[in-house]
């Protein structure tokens, strides 16, 4: 089991240079979970697509239903407390922490592109590259 950063996720629907991370992530650890948050930021990411004609509208909607179906049932509620206690003594968002606590919380990794993130909490954030260089451990 590893979180996911929403940029994973989008990754997987929409090809880009980094899909093949994502699909390669998801065939070592298909047990991914995410904050609810994921949702938000993901529907913003397709609007964005939307808006700036990269995709149509029928695409988002299907690309939104095919991954709150994967996602359904691995999404988790966070700690308040522990985001905001994160987020002041990093300086990073409380949305990225949001990402980070739940990793702290499952005692897994938190799999993010963000090189801040990776930076900022070591112990639990680890880039794509990283992580799929790292041999399989049990949960």
């Amino acid at each position: 089991m590893i979180v996911v950063d929403t940029n994973i996720l989008v990754h997987l629907y929409f090809p880009s240079e980094f899909t093949e991370f994502s699909e390669k992530l998801f065939l070592k650890d298909p047990a991914w979970i995410a904050p609810y948050l994921w949702r938000s930021e993901f529907r913003n990411v397709l609007l964005g697509f939307v808006r700036k004609n990269i995709i149509d509208f029928p695409k988002a909607i299907a690309a939104i239903e095919k991954a709150e179906s994967q996602m359904f049932g691995h999404e988790h509620a966070v700690s308040s407390m522990l985001v905001l206690e994160l987020a002041r003594g990093s300086g990073c968002t409380a949305y990225d922490c949001e990402f980070v606590a739940l990793g702290k919380a499952k005692e897994t990794f938190f799999v993010t592109w963000e090189k801040k993130l990776t930076k900022t909490f070591p112990e639990i954030a680890i880039s794509p590259k990283a992580f799929l260089e790292k041999p399989l451990r049990k949960h």
